[in-house]
């Protein structure tokens, strides 16, 4: 008769694994079907969606009905919990509908998106629209050419003007 194979040791009991049929991988570790479940209802977990906190596993419904998991989400917008799903932009959680330029209200979800200097966002259209520097001669808002996310403009004695609307002579710094 043929000596029987280790695989390793179980990381649930610490004992030997001879039967790979017997065992599973999970979190880069190596345990037997009987020891892979979850710590709440003992439920046994090979091929079934697990999740893991502080190092104890658990089965889909102990994790999302027992308490366990890690607490919700708080929209930085409206404060309010997330409970379904979360759009992270700028390092903060927002609802999908709460991430909204603040001069049109447009949802900004798959959009681009501009932030000021006091961490205002806008779509970007209103952000060139209010942040854009104004002309010197005729006091419009110098903004990007359709299809560009630059303006052309002309700087002459700390103003800037439209190409069009520039009628001095440009002095070169």
């Amino acid at each position: 008769m043929e000596p029987r194979r280790c695989f390793g040791s179980c990381t649930g009991c610490g004992k030997a694994v001879f039967a790979a049929g017997g065992a599973c991988q999970a979190m880069g570790h190596l345990f037997h079907n009987t020891c892979f479940t979850c710590s709440v209802c003992n439920k046994q977990l090979k091929g079934q969606p697990f999740f893991t906190v502080s190092g104890h596993i658990y089965c889909e419904d102990d994790f999302l009905f027992s308490g366990v998991h890690p607490s919700e989400e708080t929209c930085y917008s409206c404060g309010s919990s997330i409970t379904d799903l979360v759009l992270q932009a700028r390092g903060k959680s927002y609802h999908p509908s709460c991430f909204r330029c603040v001069v049109c209200r447009l949802e900004l979800q798959g959009q681009a998106f501009a932030v000021d200097s006091d961490c205002r966002v806008y779509c970007v259209t209103d952000y060139h629209r209010v942040r854009s520097p104004l002309c010197g001669a005729c006091g419009m808002p110098i903004l990007p050419t359709e299809g560009s996310a630059e303006s052309v403009r002309v700087a002459s004695s700390n103003k800037y003007y439209h190409v069009e609307c520039y009628s001095g002579e440009v002095s070169l710094i």
